[in-house]
């Protein structure tokens, strides 16, 4: 299959630092986190990813306009001279084939444009009490590296392995030259957890020295557009999407 970029800025995808990447999974976690790292800090539209396993839907934009199902790249300059990639949309393939065929091109694409360092952000099923932050490496030498820096980098968790073009994006990174851990938040699993989502975005942004914040007198706002944006059913539709009992999907 072929991937399709829709360049929407000329050079929107040079000289990147870091790419986030997160799609919606466990409590939306990642997903909310990126859409309000990108609200908050006024992210540029720089490119679509449009895959044919995607689901065929096209949907109408801010503009009025048609647009075909895709995943969208936004781009964001940090005030220390970061310039942060971030990906996400409203879905992925349903097909394992297909999710390894847009994960693969799609890494290609990244590592063509030189970019080296990938986190994938998603949500961990827990209980209520556990409030936690954690990432899990793909290579010895990138986590030791993150542990060097005072990441708190898990080596038990999650337990039951990870589905879903998210977890392929995060594991099959080094294959293409791109250092890559998937952060974690933990989530009871209810779709639209912000809280889980700031916690996160905390978590990398002192991790990784991202010199991007919430602004205080926005924080409520995007708060409430992010619930408004959540699903209102509480249900786990992707747990019927899992073939492995102890895996879940990010």
């Amino acid at each position: 299959m072929a991937l399709l970029v829709d360049l929407l800025e000329p050079k929107g995808l040079d000289c990147i630092d870091l790419v986030l990447f997160a799609l919606p999974g466990v409590g939306d976690v990642g997903k909310n986190a990126l859409e309000l790292l990108n609200e908050a800090n006024d992210g540029s539209d720089v490119a679509r990813f449009i895959h044919p396993g995607l689901p065929p839907l096209a949907r109408l934009n801010e503009d009025g306009l048609l647009t075909p199902p895709h995943l969208i790249a936004h781009r964001i300059q940090t005030d220390n001279g970061k310039s942060i990639l971030t990906i996400t949309g409203r879905g992925q393939p349903s097909e394992p084939f297909q999710q390894h065929d847009f994960t693969t091109e799609l890494l290609k694409h990244l590592s063509d444009h030189g970019m080296s360092e990938i986190v994938v952000l998603a949500g961990l099923m827990s209980t209520p009490e556990i409030k936690e932050a954690f990432a899990v490496a793909t290579t010895s030498s990138y986590r030791v590296w993150l542990e060097e820096k005072g990441v708190d980098v898990r080596r038990d968790q999650p337990s039951g392995g990870a589905i879903g073009m998210s977890a392929l994006m995060a594991s099959l990174a080094p294959l293409y030259g791109l250092k890559s851990v998937c952060a974690m938040a933990t989530t009871v699993g209810a779709s639209g957890d912000v809280h889980a989502s700031l916690r996160l975005l905390e978590f990398i942004f002192e991790g990784w020295d991202l010199d991007v914040g919430l602004p205080v007198n926005t924080t409520s706002m995007l708060l409430e557009k992010l619930s408004a944006l959540a699903p209102s059913s509480d249900s786990d539709h992707v747990r019927d999407l899992m073939e492995e009992p102890d895996a879940f999907y990010i």
